[in-house]
């Protein structure tokens, strides 16, 4: 009657969000998805380091330290690149991927 929720079904779940994140990240052309994506990605990670910390060292909590960590990280992440956006914006008028192309020559 009871399912108990295994490692397993953490990686899959992990393993699907980062998919997602990934193919967000690969196919969408608005800068501010592409930041969504690679949000969920991050997600995905956490997923598996606090998973990965509850099953395989429970009295440890390395795999939680690490998920702040990257949470830190991600907001910092976050930060910057909506202003880069915002910054663009300004001057293109557009957040597409497509017309940021100042690098190329």
């Amino acid at each position: 009657m009871f399912t108990t929720i295994s490692l397993t079904h953490y990686m899959v779940l992990s393993a699907l969000l980062f998919g997602i994140g990934l193919f967000g990240v690969l196919a969408k052309r608005n800068a501010i998805a592409v930041l969504i994506c690679i949000e969920l990605m991050l997600n995905a990670v956490n997923i598996n380091l606090v998973a990965i910390s509850k099953y395989i060292t429970p009295t440890l909590f390395m795999g939680q330290l690490f998920a702040i960590f990257v949470i830190t990280v991600a907001a910092a992440e976050v930060g910057v690149g909506l202003a880069i956006i915002i910054a663009i914006y300004r001057n293109r008028v557009s957040v597409n991927l497509d017309d940021f192309d100042w690098l190329k020559w």
